[in-house]
């Protein structure tokens, strides 16, 4: 199984570029968030016409949004509301025969990393306290799970391009990159892509849209995350983060990240 997270920023508008990266890549789940769409104007017929036949997703006017499409039957879904907002940042699904699968859009958490001075920020920690409660909650056992998206947070050097420079701006604060360590250990969560990949391999799924040529400054963040439960770590095959999605015409500021389980 394929299956891929990718915070598209706007479905609708990026709907050619998802056609041609699910030409490219063939994921049998496809995980979007900020899709900034409505459930009653989500391309529900587009996707199912690509095979996507099985759908979840929970959308807003112009903000956030999260999508789990599968060429693959789902038997239960449902969203949660966290923090006490519903703004639509989590779907999830248990494929028939396979794993819960939980699609999450974390806050971005604003531009000032103080939660006294920023709610934005305060948000952003208190949205990652719930989850790690939650996942605390889920911990033993042998149940297969995924969780990925969105995650905003950079949490190791090799994840940023710069760990000195960003350590006081949000997304590789030190008091972020402490909760998101929190919330993997709660849940004894399986951080995909590091595991198939060396812990010193820098590593971007998102550049800027600031940026005049991302390429040349190559100034990127590992935003993007896929984990999975103990229970799973032994089918990890392949991950692959396409690079090139953000040099396609009118891209998202994120590309797609794919993770393959045997």
């Amino acid at each position: 199984m394929k299956i891929t997270t990718w915070n598209v920023n706007s479905v609708r508008l990026r709907l050619p570029l998802i056609e041609k990266f699910i030409a490219k890549m063939e994921p049998d789940v496809l995980c979007l968030q900020e899709t900034k769409v409505v459930d009653d104007l989500f391309p529900a017929e587009a996707f199912a016409n690509l095979g996507y036949t099985h759908q979840k997703f929970a959308g807003m006017k112009s903000y956030n949004g999260v999508a789990i499409l599968s060429k693959l039957p789902f038997s239960t879904s449902g969203k949660m509301d966290w923090v006490g907002k519903e703004d639509c940042r989590h779907v999830e699904v248990t494929l028939d025969g396979g794993p819960e699968i939980h699609n999450f859009y974390i806050p971005a958490g604003g531009d000032v990393p103080d939660p006294a001075e920023n709610d934005k920020f305060a948000h952003k920690l208190g949205f990652i306290d719930e989850m790690t409660t939650w996942s605390a909650g889920l911990k033993g056992g042998k149940k297969k799970r995924i969780i990925l998206g969105d995650f905003n947070i950079a949490p190791s050097e090799a994840d940023v391009w710069s760990h000195k420079q960003l350590l006081k701006v949000v997304s590789h604060t030190p008091i972020e990159v402490d909760r998101l360590a929190a919330l993997a250990k709660a849940g004894d969560w399986i951080d995909a892509v590091r595991h198939l990949s060396s812990e010193d391999e820098k590593l971007f799924s998102w550049w800027s849209y600031r940026a005049r040529d991302w390429t040349a400054a190559d100034r990127g963040r590992r935003l993007d995350h896929i984990w999975v439960s103990p229970a799973l770590k032994g089918s990890l095959e392949f991950v692959d983060i396409l690079r090139e999605a953000r040099g396609w015409e009118t891209p998202s500021d994120h590309v797609p990240v794919t993770l393959k389980l045997r």
